[in-house]
């Protein structure tokens, strides 16, 4: 009965781990072109999508951005109806980082649906990114006493 229990009770667990890493999608250059922005029809940012987005550039074997994963893992849970989460391993995706001149990692570009995307490179704290999600993308003002 006792390991009944807990083989249930891991298997909800990794059902729930597998519904929250569903929410951050992991983005080839053509599915960026076809859900983001194609920049090679388009010389203007035009973005695509129809809520903001947040594209995490990372490699596999980068301590930072393993530190990042957790972090935006748990925002696309706290954002899931307001903002899409988006991932690019930059070793596989050599064009995109290309484009975007990833040259040390990790950076993530925040998209706002109108107006110009923002570039920012290295590991900021979840604080800083929650204020960057709800000032830039989301329009909320400003948290008093901040």
């Amino acid at each position: 009965m006792t390991k009944r229990l807990l083989l249930t009770a891991l298997l909800a667990i990794g059902a729930l781990l597998h519904v929250a890493a569903d929410d951050v999608t992991y983005l080839t250059t053509s599915e960026f072109k076809a859900r983001i922005f194609d920049y090679t029809a388009n010389r203007e940012w035009q973005y695509k999508g129809d809520q903001p987005c947040v594209i995490d550039f990372y490699t596999t074997w980068c301590g930072p951005c393993k530190r990042l994963a957790p972090i935006m893992d748990e925002l696309s849970q706290t954002y899931c109806d307001q903002v899409k989460f988006y991932k690019v391993d930059t070793e596989r995706e050599r064009e995109l980082a290309g484009v975007f001149r990833i040259n040390s990692i990790p950076q993530v570009l925040y998209i706002p649906m109108e107006g110009e995307p923002i570039l920012l490179k290295g590991l900021y704290p979840k604080e800083n990114i929650i204020e960057i999600i709800d000032e830039y993308l989301l329009n909320k003002p400003k948290a008093a006493g901040k």
